[in-house]
């Protein structure tokens, strides 16, 4: 469609259409200045407001792992962890030295 056409239709169809009295005055500057002085979302504030309230929770369960963690080393046999862990990786490697491939 032609834009200068379409102009020229929709400026004769709003001649045509007198405004009413029933439209408080300046209404559409008061439309115009609303929609302008609409504040624009700032993502990251949120994203930052989101993170400092899930930091408390996060604190929280931290500690109550810990305290967890003290109290069952308290009460069962204490196991080092990173002892099984150099085990259990290095297994295989030990085995391989033992058995002679030639």
């Amino acid at each position: 469609m032609n834009v200068t056409e379409l102009h020229r239709k929709l400026i004769a169809a709003a001649r045509s259409n007198p405004p009413s009295d029933k439209v408080p005055f300046a209404f559409e500057k008061r439309v115009i200045a609303h929609l302008t002085s609409a504040h624009v979302t700032d993502l990251w504030a949120a994203w930052a407001a989101a993170l400092w309230r899930a930091a408390v929770p996060c604190v929280a369960i931290t500690v109550l792992f810990t305290a967890w963690t003290l109290l069952a080393n308290n009460r069962a046999p204490i196991n080092d962890l990173s002892q099984d862990l150099d085990n259990t990786v290095l297994a295989a490697a030990v085995q391989d030295q033992t058995q002679s491939i030639w």
